[in-house]
């Protein structure tokens, strides 16, 4: 696949040239195509919008050129940069990412899980495809969070036939992977 040229807006990068954006989301379902809310096929074509997260793992990969606008026209950036504007931009970046990697590296399709109460779905091969089997909630290893937080992610997920994986990250970025089943007394 060929380095698609893309824009930091903010906390998105957009990849403007649709035959490109398209290319990168049917490589693996990475971001969203602009315009079309569930693309159903390889010929639905749009610029794409990516998270910060997503698009520091394809910059990392080499799949993507991210270029921003400091003033003196558009500077590529490298991951690094990256990594420290989404530091400076995204609450929980650095966990948000190490898992989000950690996921991809595994083979998993890993989308957005706003919708569902949690930080990500992780797919085996992806939407429209299968259903996503897991919600996963991303946690540092320092932080505390309300048990009926938990619960409440837990029963909105198995509602939906979903089981919750609760990720936390320690300062090292280690991760430990928690699964939380349902079960009756």
């Amino acid at each position: 696949m060929t380095k698609c040229f893309s824009i930091l807006l903010h906390n998105r990068v957009i990849v403007p040239d649709p035959a490109c954006g398209s290319a990168i989301y049917w490589s693996s379902y990475y971001g969203s195509l602009l315009g079309i809310e569930k693309p159903r096929s390889r010929s639905d074509q749009a610029p794409l919008e990516l998270s910060l997260i997503e698009a520091l793992y394809l910059l990392e990969k080499n799949l993507l050129r991210v270029y921003a606008d400091r003033g003196d026209g558009p500077t590529p950036l490298t991951p690094e940069e990256l990594y420290s504007i989404g530091l400076e931009r995204v609450n929980r970046f650095r966990e948000l990412y190490v898992v989000y990697k950690d996921l991809r590296e595994r083979g998993f399709v890993v989308r957005r899980g706003l919708k569902f109460g949690c930080d990500y779905l992780v797919y085996r091969r992806g939407p429209g495809i299968d259903h996503a089997p897991y919600g996963v909630q991303v946690y540092s290893k320092d932080e505390s969070t309300d048990p009926i937080e938990i619960v409440r992610m837990g029963r909105l997920l198995h509602s939906v036939r979903k089981r919750l994986i609760v990720a936390i990250v320690d300062e090292k970025n280690t991760i430990n992977y928690l699964l939380f089943s349902w079960w009756k007394p």
